[in-house]
C-alpha cells in the first residue's frame, strides 16, 4: 500500500506540477515517503530468518545483535530497535551509511546465501537511527555521576570519538584535540557527502559537546600543543590519529602538476560542500570539472575519488588498476556504483610514467598480468613486456593507501614504540602503549582499514582506560 502511494504521488506530481504548490508537494512527498521507508524497513526485517548461527552478528567487528533489533523492527517496536542496535555500536547512522555490509554482515547472511537476496540490513539500520534522529530519541550522554579522572584523546576521528562517548557515559572527563577546524577525521574530509551526509557527522559531534566532551581544534601535536604537554594534563591519553600519509608514485613526471594525492582532492571537495573558500578547489587544482580523470588505484578511496569526479562533471574517470575485479580491495558494491554512474574500469594496469607539459598530459600505462600468488596469498601482477601506452590525462589522483606518520619523531616523544610497519605498537586486548596511562586505537594501530573497527577499537580502549583509573595506587605512582 505505500509502495502504491509513492508512485501514484510521483506520477502526479510529475503530470501536474502547476497546480501543486511546492510546500505542499514537499509535505505530502515527505508523510508518504515516511510511510514508504517504514515499510520498506518492516519488509526487509521480516525477511530475517533469525537462524540458529547468526552469521550476520559474527562477521560484524562490533558484533552487533542484528537479529534481535531486526525482529523488532519487524514488529514495529522502533524504539526498542534503535536502543538496541546502538547498544553495541557508538555511531549506527554511520555505519548504515558507509559501511561495506557486502564483505560483512549482509555478505554473511544465511538468505543471501541461500540464494534468495540478503535482508539489507545497512539501510535498515540507517532508517531506525534517522528516525531515533527525527524522534528525538538521540540524547546527549548524561553519566550518573561525574569523576574528576580526566583523558586527552589526540584525533577526533571515529575511534576518538567512540572513546570519548564510552567514558563520559562513565563520567570521564574528555578532551579532544584534532589538527583539523572540525572534528570528525576522515568522516568530515575524507568521505563524499553523497556517501555520508555531513549533517549527520555534525549532529553526532554536537550531540557529544552537549553530553561534556571538549574539543580542541586546528591543534597540531608536536606544534602548537606538545605530547608531554598533553600527558601532564590528563589521567591517561588516548592516541588515535588515523593515517593521513599518502604512499607515493614513482616515474618519470610523478612530480607534475595535476598530480595529486586522494586525500588533498577529497578535502577540498567536503570543505566546498560545508561552504568554505578552497582556493585549490576554484582555481581547478583540485576540481575534476571538464577533465579527463585517471585514479590510481582499487580501494574505496579510489571508489570516493572516481564517483566524486563524476559529479563534479569530468570529461571522463577512469580508474587503473594492477590486477583484475576479483582481487580488488575496495567494495564491490562501490565498484558496481561506480561502473553504473560512468567510471570506467582499466583492469591489470599500472602507471609507469606521465606525459608532461605545462601540466600532467597523460599517464603512460604499463599492462600487467597476474603471475604467482605473493605472501598474502593474492596473484601477484607482472609486466607485460611491450604492452605500454599512453591515457590522456589533465588531472591524476593518487589512490594508493596511506600510512602512518612518524609520531615519535613528529611529536618528539621517546619510549613510544612502533611496529616496522611505523604504526604505534600497543596490546592487542587493552590497546596500552609502551607508555604508562597511554593507549592508542584505530587506524594508527592496524593501519588503514574500515570505520567499523576503528569505533571497535576506541571502545575497547575506553573500557581499558576506565580500568586503568580505577587502580588510583598506580596511577599515583606513576
Amino acid at each position: 500500500m505505500a509502495q502504491e502511494r509513492m508512485l501514484k504521488f510521483v506520477t502526479v506530481a510529475k503530470e501536474m506540477p502547476e497546480k501543486r504548490d511546492a510546500s505542499v508537494r514537499a509535505q505530502d512527498f515527505n508523510e508518504i515517503y515516511r510511510e514508504y521507508a517504514e515499510a520498506k524497513a518492516a519488509e526487509q526485517a521480516s525477511r530475517c530468518s533469525q537462524c540458529g548461527v547468526p552469521y550476520c552478528q559474527t562477521h560484524c567487528p562490533l558484533h552487533n545483535n542484528i537479529p534481535d533489533w531486526l525482529r523488532l523492527t519487524a514488529e514495529g517496536r522502533l524504539q526498542e530497535a534503535y536502543e538496541l542496535s546502538q547498544a553495541t555500536n557508538t555511531f549506527p547512522e554511520i555505519c548504515g551509511r558507509i559501511c561495506p555490509q557486502d564483505r560483512l554482515c549482509e555478505g554473511n547472511c544465511v538468505i543471501e546465501q541461500s540464494g534468495h537476496g540478503t535482508v539489507t540490513i545497512g539501510s535498515v539500520e540507517k532508517y531506525l537511527t534517522d528516525t531515533a534522529w527525527d524522534r528525538g530519541w538521540v540524547k546527549p550522554v548524561r553519566p550518573q555521576a561525574e569523576r574528576t579522572e580526566s583523558v586527552g584523546i589526540i584525533g577526533a576521528g571515529p575511534a576518538g570519538l567512540a572513546a570519548a562517548d564510552a567514558l563520559r557515559r562513565a563520567g570521564i572527563q574528555v578532551t579532544v584535540y584534532d589538527r583539523y577546524d572540525r572534528a570528525g577525521g576522515l568522516l568530515t574530509y575524507g568521505i563524499p557527502g553523497f556517501k555520508l551526509e555531513k549533517d549527520v557527522v555534525m549532529a553526532r559531534i554536537a550531540q557529544l559537546e552537549q553530553g561534556g566532551v571538549s574539543f580542541v581544534l586546528n591543534c597540531n601535536v608536536g606544534e602548537d600543543l606538545s605530547f608531554d604537554a598533553i600527558r601532564g594534563k590528563h589521567d591517561a591519553v588516548l592516541i588515535a590519529t588515523g593515517v593521513y600519509k599518502s604512499r607515493e608514485l614513482e616515474g618519470d613526471g610523478a612530480g607534475a602538476a595535476g598530480i595529486v594525492r586522494a586525500i588533498d582532492y577529497l578535502t577540498a571537495s567536503n570543505r566546498k560542500s560545508f561552504g568554505d573558500e578552497v582556493a585549490e578547489f576554484d582555481s581547478g587544482e583540485l576540481n575534476a570539472e571538464g577533465k579527463r580523470v585517471i585514479v590510481i588505484g582499487g580501494g574505496d578511496t579510489a571508489m570516493d575519488c572516481v564517483r566524486s569526479a563524476i559529479r563534479q562533471g569530468a570529461l571522463s574517470v577512469k580508474c587503473l588498476y594492477r590486477r583484475d575485479r576479483d582481487n580488488m580491495p575496495g567494495s564491490q558494491r562501490e565498484v558496481t556504483n561506480a561502473e553504473e554512474e560512468g567510471v570506467e574500469f582499466v583492469w591489470l594496469s599500472a602507471p609507469k610514467g606521465f606525459v608532461v607539459g605545462a601540466g600532467v598530459e597523460g599517464v603512460t600505462v604499463q599492462k600487467m598480468r597476474l603471475g604467482a600468488p605473493d605472501a598474502s596469498g593474492r596473484r601477484s601482477p607482472e609486466v607485460i613486456p611491450g604492452a605500454d601506452y599512453v591515457e590522456p590525462a589533465e588531472l591524476v589522483i593518487k589512490a594508493l593507501g596511506f600510512e602512518p606518520e612518524a609520531l615519535p619523531k613528529l611529536w618528539g616523544v621517546e619510549g613510544l614504540d612502533v611496529t616496522r610497519w611505523g604504526t604505534v605498537k600497543a596490546n592487542f586486548a587493552t590497546h596500552a602503549t609502551s607508555l604508562p596511562g597511554v593507549y592508542a586505537a584505530g587506524d594508527i594501530v592496524r593501519g588503514a582499514s574500515l570505520v567499523v573497527w576503528a569505533i571497535r577499537d576506541g571502545r575497547e580502549a575506553a573500557d581499558a582506560i576506565l580500568e586503568y583509573l580505577s587502580q588510583p595506587a598506580q596511577v599515583a605512582a606513576e
